[in-house]
C-alpha cells in the first residue's frame, strides 16, 4: 500500500466510523431532538434541490467571502500601518484592545438599525467582527522583521514598494497568515449570527427557522451544510498556505 493512500486511510477512517456510529446511534434511539441521519441526509437534499442551494448557500457563501476578504485587506494594511509607525501603535493600542473586547453579536443590533437588514449589514458584521486576529498578527509579524535585513535594504537603497512586498511581507507571513486562519473561523460563525436575525434567506436563517417550528430534520441538515462549507473553506485556504509557504521548505 502506497504512502499517499495510507495518508488517506488515516484522514477519513475516523470521520468514517463517526458516521456510521452517528447512523446507527440515530436509528435506534427514540429521542425527538435527534432523528435518523438518514431523514436528516434526506431533509438535506430536499432543501438543497428544491431552491436552498441557490436562496440559502449562495448568499451565506458571498456574504462569508467579501466580509472575509475586506477583513483580511484592512487587517494586513492597517496592521502594517500600525506595526511600522510607532506613533499609531501607541495611539491605536487602547482603541484596539478595547474594540475586539466587544463581541461581534452585541453590536449586531446596532448594524441592524444603521443599516438595515441588507447583505452589506452582515458583511460588515463579518469583516468587523473577524478583522482583529489577522491586524494583530499583522502588527507582531511586521514588527518582528530582523533590523539587520532593513539596514540591508537601505544600504541597496530598495524602493518602498520593494522593500513592503518583497521583504516585509513574506517576512511577515508566517504570523499574518496563522491571523488570516483564525479570522476565516470567525467569518465562518459569525455568517450564521449576522443571518440570524432579521434575514430571509442564508445557511443561519435556515437554522434559526428550522429550530423556530422545531423541525429538528431541518435544523441538523443546516448544520451539517454550515459544517461542511467550512471544512472546504478551510481545506481551500491550507492548500493556499502550503503554496505561499512554500519557500519556507526551500530554505530547511
Amino acid at each position: 500500500m502506497s504512502r499517499r493512500m495510507v495518508t488517506v486511510l488515516q484522514m477519513f477512517a475516523l470521520p468514517v466510523l463517526l458516521i456510521v456510529a452517528w447512523w446507527i446511534i440515530s436509528t435506534v434511539a427514540s429521542s425527538l431532538y435527534f432523528p435518523p441521519l438518514g431523514t436528516i441526509l434526506a431533509n438535506l437534499g430536499d432543501w438543497l434541490t428544491s431552491g436552498g442551494f441557490v436562496d440559502d448557500v449562495i448568499p451565506s457563501v458571498v456574504n462569508l467571502l467579501v466580509g472575509y476578504a475586506l477583513a483580511v485587506l484592512g487587517g494586513i494594511v492597517f496592521g502594517m500601518l500600525i506595526g511600522r509607525i510607532r506613533v499609531l501603535e501607541t495611539a491605536f493600542n487602547p482603541i484596539i484592545t478595547f474594540a475586539r473586547s466587544i463581541p461581534p453579536a452585541a453590536i449586531l443590533p446596532f448594524f441592524i438599525l444603521a443599516m438595515g437588514a441588507t447583505d452589506w449589514m452582515r458583511i460588515t458584521v463579518i469583516a468587523v467582527g473577524s478583522v482583529w486576529p489577522t491586524l494583530l498578527a499583522t502588527i507582531d509579524g511586521v514588527r518582528g522583521l530582523d533590523p539587520l535585513v532593513e539596514d540591508v535594504t537601505r544600504i541597496y537603497k530598495t524602493s518602498r514598494m520593494r522593500r513592503i512586498f518583497k521583504v516585509l511581507l513574506p517576512a511577515a507571513s508566517p504570523l499574518i497568515l496563522a491571523g488570516m486562519k483564525t479570522s476565516l473561523a470567525f467569518s465562518i460563525i459569525l455568517v450564521v449570527v449576522s443571518e440570524m436575525m432579521a434575514s430571509t434567506q442564508g445557511i443561519g436563517h435556515y437554522i434559526f427557522s428550522s429550530q423556530q417550528y422545531f423541525d429538528m430534520p431541518g435544523l441538523w441538515a443546516g448544520t451539517i451544510a454550515m459544517g461542511v462549507l467550512g471544512y472546504l473553506l478551510s481545506e481551500i485556504f491550507f492548500a493556499v498556505e502550503r503554496r505561499v509557504l512554500a519557500w519556507k521548505g526551500d530554505q530547511s
